[in-house]
């Protein structure tokens, strides 16, 4: 599976909340203002990665996505722990709590989950 491009990244998060779209539905969703022909060209690219897939009603095509938000995210997230953090959660947790990204009241809910867990 290959990395994502940010704009490619904005575009699936698109498809992923769309579940099904074409081109200017794709366009609508977005935050920015991205040209109609920059969007078709990215999901085609999308397309050619294997992230998304068509179906042809005429000259226009309705996007789904064939890699879910789920398989992506681990995937990424998996590297970054890797790359980043030694491949340790503990690292990780460490850096959020030191750049104040995460709250003791959210650690100790994390606490509970992985003791439910057990």
């Amino acid at each position: 599976m290959e990395k994502l491009t940010n704009k490619e990244e904005e575009i699936m998060q698109a498809i992923w909340k769309l579940e099904k779209a074409f081109a200017k539905e794709v366009q609508a969703e977005l935050k920015n203002t991205v040209h109609y022909n920059t969007v078709s060209t990215i999901i085609r690219n999308l397309e050619e990665k294997g992230y998304v897939n068509h179906k042809a009603f005429g000259k226009t095509h309705q996007y789904y996505p064939i890699v879910t938000k789920e398989e992506y995210r681990n995937k990424f997230v998996s590297k970054a722990m890797k790359q980043y953090f030694n491949d340790s959660y503990k690292n990780m947790v460490s850096f959020f709590a030191k750049e104040e990204k995460i709250t003791a009241d959210e650690l100790r809910e994390i606490l509970e989950v992985i003791e439910q867990k057990k």
